[in-house]
């Protein structure tokens, strides 16, 4: 099966394999007091350092290990919103993962308010829209650092400065999920308070992810029980998945730019080709100022149901946008807030290329493809 759906999930890294092999006779629980487990809890807290240090923290201390990045932003939005002193007000964006979106839903069910910010036709938000529609009350802003469908790349940076500048004291949180594999994800240079990874993304094991919390804010706790991870996450501790993810977040770092220069010219080669196959194909998102690793496609006069089993006939693995919208069939809510009709998102494909991603990978897919769109004419 040739895999172009990394953007839903990748392949894990023989890094993060070694790493988590190599935690066999650290099994255990790093919350007991014998040796055992303060062995588990040393090399725990030696790959938070470590996960600190590859996004630019300040302090370990400012990590707090989840069990993916839905957790992390539910905990950023939710546990921002719950700590604050009044019922609290939540802005975002129209296209944001629904772990964001859903969890401002939830805000407005125990009595706060959530504005949605609306993008252009590429899929990008302004920054003074967002600006505007911070309140008195306002607790968190949160905006992607880049999308999960498109691969737009947000402001974020710009957008984090602007509502700091404003309003002092409104946290703003990233979601980098989709990001940290290509870009140079560091919270000093975005300037934001919070910040979602999830391992699985760029090469580390699923189950497992992280929450950047800038050094005193608060947030109240989403998962209740015990006084982990300073009593902002309760629950025994993954050690075994967190090296596997801090391990993929080093070599993700170490191999960045060569990763940017050889999937950007695969992608371009893969676009270019299929433009020529086409007639009419479409890029959904900006040309430019998107994930090197995304290329979300219109199809015109296909549907990408059918386009997916197709090509998941001929061997080929997409995806119609976020694996967790899979076997939904309204209109992508991204698209939507584009402006984009049922039709032409109805015709759209994603395909998105990763760590283990070579140049004949797109040439294959592109055969493929054609073949494909052929044999529907």
């Amino acid at each position: 099966m040739l895999y172009l759906d990394h953007a839903a999930t990748t392949e894990l890294r023989p890094e993060a394999w070694k790493a988590m092999g190599d935690m066999r006779e650290d099994f255990g629980n790093p919350s007991g007091v014998h040796a055992i487990s303060r062995s588990a809890k040393n090399r725990l807290e030696a790959d938070r350092e470590r996960a600190a240090e590859l996004i630019g923290a300040s302090r370990a201390s400012e990590i707090v290990f989840t069990a993916g990045g839905t957790e992390a932003d539910n905990l950023a939005i939710t546990g921002a919103a719950l700590a604050s002193d009044s019922p609290a007000h939540v802005v975002t964006s129209a296209i944001e993962h629904k772990a964001v979106l859903e969890s401002a839903a939830f805000v407005e069910t125990v009595g706060g308010r959530a504005t949605i910010v609306g993008v252009d036709k590429h899929g990008l938000v302004d920054p003074a829209a967002v600006v505007s529609a911070v309140e008195p009350d306002t607790a968190v802003v949160s905006v992607m650092v880049a999308n999960n469908e498109t691969g737009a790349l947000q402001p974020i940076a710009e957008i984090a400065q602007a509502v700091h500048a404003a309003h002092p004291g409104v946290l703003v949180h990233a979601d980098a999920v989709q990001a940290f594999v290509s870009e140079p994800v560091t919270v000093s240079k975005l300037g934001v308070d919070l910040l979602s990874l999830a391992a699985h993304k760029f090469g580390g094991p699923k189950g497992v992810g992280l929450l950047y919390v800038r050094d005193g804010v608060r947030l109240e706790p989403v998962v209740h029980g015990g006084s982990q991870e300073q009593g902002r996450r309760a629950g025994t501790h993954n050690p075994m998945g967190v090296a596997g993810m801090v391990a993929a977040m080093e070599a993700t770092v170490t191999e960045r730019s060569g990763f940017r220069e050889r999937v950007s010219e695969i992608r371009r080669s893969f676009e270019d080709t299929l433009a020529g196959l086409v007639p009419g194909l479409r890029i959904n998102g900006p040309v430019d100022g998107r994930l090197v690793q995304h290329s979300h496609l219109g199809f015109p006069g296909h549907t990408s149901e059918t386009l997916l089993i197709r090509f998941d006939q001929a061997g080929l693995a997409a995806a119609a946008g976020s694996a967790c919208q899979s076997g939904a069939v309204e209109v992508s809510h991204v698209l939507a807030a584009m402006g984009m009709g049922e039709q032409e998102a109805a015709e759209s494909v994603r395909f998105s290329f990763g760590w283990t991603s070579v140049a004949s990978e797109a040439e294959l897919a592109c055969k493929i493809i054609g073949e494909v769109l052929e044999d529907l004419s």
